[in-house]
């Protein structure tokens, strides 16, 4: 809807005026996810870089621009849409040399099929636990809080278990499975974990109701029993973020 077309954009909220005053007219001409974060660039060689964050949103839709509403940091329109963004942790403009920069800040996607070697040698090198590395963006770039706890869990390595007491194999298992799970995820519009002799229609189990949608092995089952094993899954704080894992089937 706006790529290659002259954009309009301003900061109803007034925390990136001086920002959008230097897109608008422009033409978005590129638009790359790296991990969670994203990069619009435009034809007068500057880039907007977004991280949406725990509670940032984007709305999208086509039609007239609406009355602003809310804390909106960022607002892209033209003839045929508009686009609203609110409670971003990041939105910046760079240039050129600076967006190649931030790219540096940023860990191998999975998704994008990304040279594994940067984060297998922080992980390999690193006493902090494998739970909090999948999470550190400059390590894994777009792995959140589902997949880490569903990756863990589908090659049985426990989520305290530090970097450095994984063997190379584990890695590359963890990196591919991300590579399948997180493609499909992005495909099918919902994150599915769960191998195929697990399914719910398989096991004679019910299937997932939950808002976030997928059949998951850990993800916010705590209290509840492993398909696998029976133990209770376990939830416990890592890093400011909800960790599930099995006991049993995760044993350090």
């Amino acid at each position: 809807m706006f790529l290659k077309t002259s954009v309009h954009a301003d900061s109803p909220q007034g925390r990136f005026t001086s920002g959008a005053d230097l897109i608008t007219g422009a033409v978005l001409v590129k638009s790359e996810a790296h991990g969670k974060h994203l990069f619009l660039g435009f034809d007068n060689e500057l880039w907007v870089h977004i991280h949406l964050g725990l509670f940032g949103k984007w709305r999208i839709a086509k039609g007239e621009l609406p009355e602003p509403f809310g804390q909106i940091r960022l607002r892209l329109w033209n003839e045929v849409g508009y686009a609203e963004l609110r409670g971003p942790t990041k939105c910046e403009v760079l240039d050129a040399d600076e967006m190649r920069y931030a790219l540096t800040k940023i860990g191998p996607d999975p998704i994008r099929g990304s040279d594994p070697e940067p984060a297998w040698e922080r992980v390999s090198r690193s006493k902090s636990s494998i739970g909090v590395l999948l999470m550190d963006q400059r390590v894994f770039a777009g792995v959140g809080n589902i997949y880490r706890a569903e990756v863990l869990f589908r090659h049985n390595i426990s989520p305290f278990r530090r970097g450095n007491q994984l063997s190379r194999n584990e890695f590359d298992a963890i990196w591919t499975d991300l590579m399948m799970l997180m493609s499909q995820g992005s495909k099918k519009g919902r994150i599915d974990t769960v191998r195929p002799e697990h399914l719910p229609e398989v096991m004679g189990r019910s299937a997932r109701v939950d808002r976030h949608g997928g059949e998951v092995y850990v993800y916010r089952r705590e209290g509840k029993d492993c398909y696998l094993c029976d133990a209770a899954v376990l939830m416990a704080d890592m890093t400011g973020r909800k960790l599930y894992w099995c006991p049993t089937c995760q044993s350090e």
